[in-house]
């Protein structure tokens, strides 16, 4: 496709390319709704001492990287946008730039301040990306999961690659959701801890990410609170805050566009997604944990009573119907909903996540809300909490 926005678009590309400000490309808006292919994004490495252009095509599926020399690249660049992606954003040490078309055709340009303003080194094709990395990361040191050289301690693997697997995840979400190209993203994270995943989240979008994101991270201990705010002083986040509150009573701003709550015990989970919902929020992200409200209340029905007359499997039993339930809402409310492992069993049993992003229009509405009532009536369930504060602001 050709056009004098397009032509503006790949120019730029290529002077970035020659005086050695280019940082990255993203392409996204895929022009088939039902296309495989959801994004490329596009950066600099260094092959055999040489620099290529290195493209990572998200399918649905998998991802496949392919590096290309720099006018190689470029046409690549030039054949998928308008073609295949009604979307393409640059990011130069200049100036951001983004092409968009409509469905009908026509294009528009938009040139914003530039998000960076240091050059990333190009990395080598064969080293392993990591989203978070340990060397001179100062919240990282200051948080005791690296040593003043840098190096992951022993015993902080764990949560270190806990910390890269949730960064990947987010990205993962907010790709696949209308924040994909939104520079301004606002985040709030309810029941932050100590906030290794807060931090990270906020140095993952505002570098890697590229986008400008405000996050605020909610946490019920003062010392917590002050020793957070003190972190990111040190590490210069100007836009990252430490607030003191309890989950069930912080109210996000509105609109929030991400809202995470990890391990929030009990029905705190349920406030958590309900504010999310009431934020209006694009993509929400829970760990559920201590999922006390149904146990006592399921009623076993007759082809279960051999299985959960056990408490031990109607524990289990009751943390299932616990999120399916949660999803289920989720879904009537509008997200596109997915419920997987987060990490390893062998680091923790409260290894679920359930992971929702917000879809317009949506469909199958009603086909969610009721088989959310089965469920309910299946199992004797009297009460459940995310319904019932959902019902608060209908």
């Amino acid at each position: 496709m050709t056009g004098a926005d397009l032509e503006q678009f790949v120019e730029a590309l290529e002077a970035s390319l020659a005086a050695g400000s280019f940082v990255k490309l993203t392409l996204a808006k895929p022009r088939a709704s039902g296309a495989d292919l959801k994004n490329v994004y596009v950066r600099l490495v260094r092959v055999r001492g040489r620099e290529q252009l290195s493209f990572l095509s998200r399918y649905r599926t998998k991802d496949v990287v392919k590096n290309h020399p720099a006018g190689e690249g470029v046409g690549a660049v030039r054949a998928l946008l308008g073609a295949e992606f009604l979307s393409g954003h640059l990011f130069t040490l200049e100036r951001d730039l983004q092409i968009e078309w409509s469905r009908r055709g026509g294009s528009r340009l938009v040139a914003r301040p530039p998000t960076f303003t240091e050059q990333p080194a190009p990395e080598h094709d064969r080293r392993k990306r990591r989203a978070v990395e340990p060397e001179g990361n100062v919240y990282l040191r200051a948080l005791g999961v690296t040593n003043e050289r840098g190096e992951v301690r022993p015993s902080m693997g764990d949560k270190f690659r806990q910390i890269n697997r949730f960064v990947e995840v987010v990205g993962g979400l907010l790709a696949s959701s209308a924040l994909h190209d939104k520079a301004d993203i606002s985040v709030v994270d309810m029941g932050s801890g100590k906030g290794y995943l807060t931090f990270a989240v906020y140095d993952y979008l505002n570098s890697a990410g590229g986008a400008r994101a405000d996050v605020t991270g909610v946490e019920a201990r003062a010392e917590l609170v002050e020793l957070c705010n003190r972190v990111a002083r040190e590490a210069g986040f100007e836009r990252l805050r430490f607030v003191r509150g309890l989950i069930e009573e912080f109210e996000p701003p509105r609109p929030t566009d991400v809202l995470i709550a990890l391990h929030a015990c009990d029905t705190a989970t349920d406030d958590a997604l309900h504010k999310g919902v009431r934020a209006g929020a694009s993509v929400i992200i829970t760990a559920p944990c201590c999922h006390k409200e149904l146990r006592p209340q399921i009623e076993a029905p007759a082809v279960l009573r051999g299985v959960l007359r056990h408490g031990i499997l109607l524990e289990r039993e009751a943390e299932a119907v616990t999120d399916s339930l949660r999803a289920l809402l989720l879904e009537a409310a509008g997200y596109r909903v997915k419920v997987f492992e987060f990490i390893s069993t062998e680091h923790t049993r409260k290894n679920t996540m359930i992971a929702a992003v917000r879809e317009e229009g949506r469909g199958d509405r009603e086909a969610a809300l009721r088989q959310f009532r089965e469920l309910k009536e299946f199992y004797g369930v009297r009460e459940q909490r995310f319904e019932k504060l959902l019902c608060e602001i209908q």
